[in-house]
């Protein structure tokens, strides 16, 4: 019995995380309504929309189903997910994830301790490193779903890790984020979304 109850756990489990693949060519056409606030090929003009290209598949599509769900909130993209089907968003996720990212440049005054958070973290808080995790270029780990911030905005890394902070971001797996956020002062968080904005792949 135990053995059966077992085997039907996992099986529930794998056709859960079974999700459609996506087309990087059907999803152009379909991400044609994003390129407003994200640019056309996924690289937003305005330091308060995220860049998405060159962003991990996993983690996009899971942005959006948190969206949409009202797990995440995001006022400036109500409705903008509600007509799409778990297809039309694996394609979008699929074409900008093919997308290259481009890269700022990080404040000159703020690279020093921007790298230091970054890669190493903060012992005397107890931070840890954002390499850890994003990679030490800032390429993400998509199989494990933490997301690309090489070349991030600077603006919007500041607001996302302000958000985790305060927790009215609260979709990060383990209270990873929110943990180490609140670690970090406001200075400290300008200075390593500095240094990401400018983090080359």
């Amino acid at each position: 019995m135990q053995r059966l109850f077992l085997t039907a756990v996992l099986t529930i489990g794998l056709i859960g995380s079974v999700q459609a693949a996506g087309d990087a060519t059907a999803g152009q056409a379909k991400a044609a309504a994003c390129a407003a606030c994200h640019g056309a090929d996924g690289n937003s003009a305005a330091p308060n929309f995220p860049k998405l290209a060159g962003q991990g598949e996993r983690y996009l599509l899971k942005q959006m189903h948190e969206i949409k769900s009202g797990a995440r909130a995001a006022p400036l993209m109500a409705g903008q997910l509600d007509n799409l089907s778990e297809q039309e968003m694996a394609d979008i996720a699929a074409y900008f994830a093919a997308q290259k990212g481009t890269v700022g440049a990080a404040k000159a005054d703020l690279v020093k301790q921007g790298e230091e958070l970054y890669r190493a973290g903060s012992k005397r808080k107890n931070a840890a490193a954002c390499s850890a995790c994003h990679s030490p270029t800032g390429q993400g780990n998509d199989l494990a779903g933490f997301p690309s911030l090489s070349g991030q905005h600077a603006q919007y890394t500041a607001a996302q890790l302000q958000a985790f902070r305060n927790g009215t971001r609260s979709n990060d797996a383990e209270r990873i984020m929110r943990d180490n956020a609140e670690l970090l002062s406001d200075a400290e968080i300008e200075a390593v979304a500095s240094y990401i904005s400018g983090l080359h792949p």
